[in-house]
């Protein structure tokens, strides 16, 4: 029997986030999520997907990737990312990633740090959640996977309180993060009511949203080491929009 996962959706559109934020990109978005981080926007990957044959993913990422000639430096185009739900709850991902690798993809993975990196071919690149106190998950990071990072790596912190703001501070001085790979700072987008789904957790009591502003704002003055993003897709496209 062929190899199968669970897909929600594989789509070509502009990587928005990162910093390979605006190149062409072709999204495999994966089923299944075991977080449930307060802010979460693709609550609908939790469950929604169907069975794809590793073989019908690659002929679609094929497809997708065909107009495609150039390269921006080292890198083909387009670039490949696995994101979700969870990737890394599909062992069936890690061969798939390591056939696009093999074909001269640049492959890029979107990981919540609650589970094992090191398996990953290390041609991939991780871009790992450290998940901040507004997630409701902060407990879920695997600080083992902090050795298995790599300079190609990046880890993006999810900021939506002063408290998220003071603690991401706090790690990136007692772990040297800078010193490990990019850091990226993403500030939390309100969700719309219908992306406000009843399973995520709550943001815990007692904590003071930040704004964009003041954010940026804090990033500047205590000249922190870190990329502030915006969701690019977000800003060309409507912020519900699925497939782009």
């Amino acid at each position: 029997m062929s190899e199968t996962l669970v897909v929600n959706e594989i789509y070509l559109s502009l990587q928005g986030e990162s910093t390979f934020a605006g190149l062409p990109c072709i999204f495999v978005r994966l089923t299944a999520c075991n977080l449930r981080c307060s802010y979460c926007d693709t609550a609908y990957a939790f469950t929604e997907g169907s069975k794809q044959t590793v073989q019908d993913m690659l002929a679609e990422i094929h497809r997708l990737a065909a107009p495609f000639a150039a390269r921006i430096g080292e890198h083909k185009l387009p670039l490949v990312e696995f994101t979700g739900g969870e990737p890394l709850l599909q062992p069936n991902a890690l061969p798939l990633m390591e056939d696009l690798c093999d074909e001269g993809f640049t492959v890029l993975i979107e990981t919540s740090g609650a589970h094992d990196i090191s398996k990953l071919d290390p041609r991939v690149r991780r871009i790992m959640d450290l998940k901040c106190p507004s997630s409701g998950e902060v407990q879920r990071n695997r600080w083992e996977n902090l050795r298995h990072l790599k300079p190609t790596d990046e880890i993006k912190f999810v900021m939506g309180t002063r408290e998220d703001y003071e603690w991401a501070k706090q790690i990136i001085a007692e772990h040297k993060l800078d010193t490990v790979c990019p850091l990226l700072v993403s500030w939390v987008q309100p969700l719309l009511p219908e992306q406000q789904d009843k399973s995520l957790k709550k943001v815990p009591a007692g904590q003071t949203p930040i704004s964009r502003l003041e954010l940026a704002e804090r990033i500047i003055a205590d000249a922190l080491p870190v990329r502030f993003q915006v969701q690019m897709h977000k800003v060309i496209w409507a912020p519900d929009q699925r497939g782009v």
